[in-house]
């Protein structure tokens, strides 16, 4: 496998792509479409941004039902 091919795909992984993000990310490299891959990685990055801004409102709901314990409790 290529050093590079190989630091992309490592990369994504770390980043928490899925298997199907880092063949087509594969694909295109090996195809030499740098414009084509270079939108996979945005979308990949799309996608792992749309997880942040999940865990974000799933944090904040646990902040206001302390906020609303300790209120309830003073």
């Amino acid at each position: 496998m290529d050093v590079e091919l190989e630091k992309i795909l490592t990369n994504l992984s770390d980043a928490g792509c899925e298997r199907a993000e880092l063949k087509e990310a594969a694909r295109l490299f090996e195809s030499g479409d740098t414009e084509a891959l270079i939108r996979h990685l945005r979308k990949c990055r799309c996608s792992r941004m749309e997880e942040l801004h999940e865990s974000q409102r799933k944090v904040d709901r646990l902040d206001y039902l302390i906020r609303q314990t300790a209120k309830s409790t003073r």
